[in-house]
């Protein structure tokens, strides 16, 4: 979440008429993410999430999105979901940018996580994958293998103003996850983004998931695997191997993984923590003046990926194979 786009009152008050809301009590900037503009929306039917897209987000995307969220709601997985207007539709423009407002979904995001976040992240993924799986909207994941080196070549030229060496070590590793990338595993709706800010608990029950903008088809040991980078590693980038137990753990309760999923892990993991690398390498040279968004630091990700370069399989994160459940 972030704030690139100012939304005056008097636009706000106009937007939000076309909804049965009420009147605007108060709407505030949300600074978090990256990606889209986003606002606190207090009306006189509670609080809401106003959000803008803005950047990656393709407005021939947005029914996907829209519809997945309510796909899933019907399927029983807490998620927010879009508030249509008096005319029925969930999404218009807004200062210029197509815009939705969803509803409000309560808890707090992880600043600390432990294992059972995990083991509680493990299964609402998995119980995402079963819940997706009739979903009859297809949306090629735009942010794999092909949207890697599109993106990298945007930014490649300024690798080097980041870290030395970074533009070698990047061509090399978009090589070697291009020749290599698994074929044929298990694919169907996965969140892609699915990192602490995103998932909210109450207490120790975990309460949601949101931001489902990157969500897309592909293979669920990939979304998997961008959870293992996101989830199992410490502030100072040490690998935690007791969380990626109590991960697959808890997905393993839902959703059994196959062998081939497991022997493509290693791999998964590298392509996901050079995904989440370009990304924020182009979002770290390409910033907006005046845009209400801290970017986040793609070295973070350089320093998973060379975790990742040196695991030779599944034992290396100290997981058992498919008959296990790898508990701590």
């Amino acid at each position: 979440m972030a704030v690139y786009t100012e939304v005056s009152d008097e636009d706000l008050e106009a937007f939000v008429a076309q909804y049965p809301l009420g009147a605007v009590r108060s709407c505030k900037g949300i600074a978090e993410g990256v990606e889209n503009t986003n606002y606190l929306l207090v009306t006189e039917q509670g609080p809401h999430i106003l959000t803008l897209y803005e950047k990656r987000v393709r407005p021939e995307d947005l029914p996907f999105f829209l519809r997945l969220m309510e796909h899933l709601s019907d399927k029983g997985l807490a998620c927010p979901l879009p508030v249509h207007a008096s005319d029925g539709a969930a999404l218009r423009q807004l200062c210029g940018r197509p815009a939705v407002i969803v509803t409000f979904l309560e808890g707090l995001w992880p600043r600390r996580v432990l294992p059972w976040h995990c083991a509680a992240v493990g299964e609402a993924l998995a119980r995402l994958h079963l819940a997706g799986a009739d979903f009859p909207m297809i949306r090629p994941n735009a942010l794999s293998v092909v949207g890697w080196g599109e993106l990298y070549q945007k930014c490649r030229e300024s690798a080097d103003g980041v870290q030395s060496g970074l533009k070698a070590l990047l061509d090399a590793e978009l090589a070697k996850l291009v020749a290599s990338w698994p074929t044929g595993l298990p694919t169907g709706v996965i969140h892609a983004d699915l990192f602490p800010d995103n998932v909210f608990f109450r207490g120790e029950s975990l309460s949601g998931l949101i931001d489902f903008y990157f969500a897309c088809t592909d293979f669920f040991a990939y979304d998997l695997a961008i959870c293992l980078n996101a989830w199992c590693f410490e502030a100072n980038d040490s690998f935690n191997a007791t969380k990626a137990r109590q991960l697959f753990a808890g997905y393993r309760r839902v959703r059994p993984l196959s062998a081939e999923e497991l022997a493509a892990m290693p791999l998964l993991a590298r392509g996901a923590a050079l995904r989440f690398l370009l990304t924020r390498l182009y979002d770290w040279v390409n910033r907006p003046s005046g845009a209400f968004v801290t970017p986040k630091n793609p070295l973070e990700y350089l320093r998973k990926l060379r975790f990742h370069q040196s695991v030779r399989g599944i034992g290396d994160y100290c997981l058992d194979g498919p008959g296990g459940v790898g508990e701590a």
